[in-house]
């Protein structure tokens, strides 16, 4: 045996966990730069002596779609650091490529954008859907016309210029959920998107049970701390170059810092997704035992999101809740708390809002990586009856009223 080769890193593909891989992709070509940490590259245009190959490959990529070889042209058609964040990305979804945008509704518009520019403007979709999905379904603002189903509807809606089949699962903010591999099949030969944004590569990849396009708002769990904005689609290379096009043309990159942002909050989703779930499955737990709970749902896939029906005032809740942030978002290091039909869903019709299972008694948790012990009291005295007060109409010195 030639010992010195026995040494050298095997060269022989391997399938690598995915918690290997929320480490390592995206940064497998540090060591050979002599790098530790990804670098961000600010640039928004690159220097360029050779005019007329700079033409051939700017043509190229108006052809193809294809990322352009050699160094990068201008920051909106690429950008080193955001194409690390995407590489990462398609690992952990098990996709070909991904195209990551400024925000996930950036992201969705591409997607809606890319397939009317093929004559295919209908969708079928599942309510619910996070409301301003819903929104720019229903409105039209970009020529589209949407179906409303639900899952046994699927394959009667499909019309010839159907360009897309759309869930959310589990759903915003009711976190039902859909079957996605008979939901696929209902699609025949039309794309089915699937909202994978609460669970996260991390709970379910949609792709292995038949979707053909994944969306994240990047802004919740991939980035993580609340502190970056974005969105990303994984999907194959045919429609990734569609969609690259689209950005261009449109303007919806993402910013390199934000890049270098989500592919360092990829490297801990999975410890931060899988401890924040033991949480949440605990307190939706508790919350299904409480006398002033209505009812609760919790989806069977997991994941840290939690939504509740309350018997009291919803409002009264968000308002007196002191650890817990009230506040739209989810997918943080903290916990937030909001109540969907006057923030996230107030923009989805009343009528079409409660049909979806949005009502007005439903509030929406993000469970976050604090102690469970501490939420758990905070939600307690949020939830508790409001103090009786003394002759003169104060609460009682005992009782906290600050945040």
């Amino acid at each position: 045996m030639d010992t010195e080769a026995s040494m050298l890193p095997s060269t022989t593909p391997r399938s690598r966990a995915l918690a290997t891989e929320a480490v390592h992709a995206g940064r497998d070509d540090l060591a050979a730069l002599g790098l530790h940490a990804p670098p961000i590259d600010l640039s928004t245009t690159y220097p360029s002596y050779d005019s007329r190959g700079e033409a051939e490959r700017i043509d190229a990529f108006a052809t193809t779609g294809a990322r352009p070889d050699g160094p990068p042209v201008y920051a909106r058609l690429d950008n080193p650091t955001t194409a690390r964040f995407e590489t990462a990305l398609a690992r952990l979804e098990g996709t070909a490529s991904a195209v990551s945008f400024a925000s996930g509704m950036a992201a969705l518009t591409a997607v809606l954008l890319a397939r009317a520019s093929m004559g295919l403007r209908h969708v079928v979709a599942v309510r619910p859907l996070y409301g301003c999905s819903d929104h720019l379904l229903g409105a039209g603002l970009l020529g589209t016309e949407v179906t409303w189903t639900d899952p046994a509807g699927i394959a009667g809606a499909i019309r010839p210029d159907t360009g897309l089949v759309m869930v959310e699962t589990p759903a915003n903010p009711t976190l039902a959920e859909v079957d996605i591999r008979a939901v696929a099949y209902s699609c025949g030969s039309v794309p089915l998107l699937v909202d994978n944004t609460f669970a996260t590569p991390v709970l379910q990849r949609p792709v292995e049970h038949g979707a053909r396009v994944v969306l994240h708002s990047a802004t919740k769990y991939l980035g993580g701390h609340g502190d970056v904005m974005g969105g990303v689609v994984a999907c194959d290379e045919e429609f990734a170059a569609r969609l690259r096009q689209v950005r261009f043309a449109t303007g919806g990159v993402l910013h390199p810092m934000a890049g270098y942002l989500l592919l360092r909050g990829l490297s801990t989703l999975p410890v931060r997704v899988r401890a924040a779930s033991t949480s949440a499955a605990e307190l939706s737990r508790r919350l299904a035992a409480d006398p002033r709970i209505a009812r609760v749902h919790y989806p069977k896939v997991g994941g840290a999101m939690v939504s509740f029906e309350v018997y009291g005032d919803p409002h009264r809740v968000i308002s007196a809740v002191r650890l817990i942030t009230p506040a739209v978002s989810l997918g943080s290091v903290d916990t937030l708390i909001q109540h969907p039909a006057s923030i996230s869903h107030r923009i989805v019709a009343e009528g079409d809002r409660q049909a979806a299972g949005v009502g007005d008694r439903l509030l929406r948790m993000s469970v976050g990586l604090e102690d469970v012990e501490d939420l758990w009291a905070d939600l307690c005295q949020a939830l508790s009856d409001p103090p009786a007060r003394t002759a003169a109409g104060t609460v009682p010195e005992w009782l906290p009223t600050g945040r």
